[in-house]
Formats: C-alpha cells, structure tokens, sequence
C-alpha cells in the first residue's frame, strides 16, 4: 500500500479494540439502565414507602430524575449498538459527512461517534 495513502478505514485489530471498548461501556450501560429501572420498580411498587421526610413533590422529582436517567442510558445504548454495527460492517470510525477517519482519541472518548472534531465544529 502506498505510504502516502490515506487510511479510508481502521484495520481489522483496530476496529477490534474499539469493539472491545464499546462491549465494556455497553455492559457498563445496561447495568445502569437495570440499576435506574429497578428504583423505578420499587417506587411504583410501594408508594406509601416514602423515605423518611420525603413528601410528594421530592418523590416526584425523584422520580422524574430517574425516568430522565433510564431514557439517556436508553438512548446511549442505542448509539453503540449502532456502534457495534458498523464495527461489524468495517464502517466504524469513518465520519458521515466528510468520509474520512474519526481521530482515535475521539473514538476513545466518545466510541460512538459519527462525526469527526472538524465536521461537528462546522455545525
């Protein structure tokens, strides 16, 4: 290959480690999501259970913090399965609207990304 090429996609080992970086976050993600969805299930469960000087408007509160929390980790564990997917069809790391390769530390950072610093700076 000629040196002076530009890389269009990360090599198989490469693409590899950022799998094996998503699968952790993923795991990560999904026991947080368990752990918000749980507190929920439990407030629902025993709604004269109020914690000690809590009265309606902090359980409310509460629990509208918990719903907020459960959908974010929903949505984060969207974007890496979609993640997971292009890891699969060797099209991970490539930014949608200039075609070229996310920087590592960008991926490292946020592995699900679809954009490079440069294309989401034009936004």
């Amino acid at each position: 290959m000629n040196q002076n090429a530009e890389k269009t996609r990360y090599s198989d080992e490469e693409l590899e480690e950022f799998r094996v970086l998503i699968q952790g976050k993923l795991d990560k993600a999904r026991k947080e999501l368990d752990f918000y969805l749980d507190q929920l299930s439990e407030m629902a469960d025993n709604p004269d259970a109020k914690v000690k000087g809590l009265d309606d408007g902090i359980g409310t509160a509460e629990n509208e913090r918990l719903t907020s929390m459960a959908s974010r980790q929903r949505k984060l564990i969207q974007h890496l399965d979609n993640a997971l997917i292009r890891i699969q069809n060797k099209v991970y790391g490539v930014c949608r609207e200039t075609g070229k390769l996310i920087s590592k530390e960008r991926l490292r950072a946020v592995p699900h990304a679809t954009l490079s610093i440069d294309a989401k700076k034009s936004r």
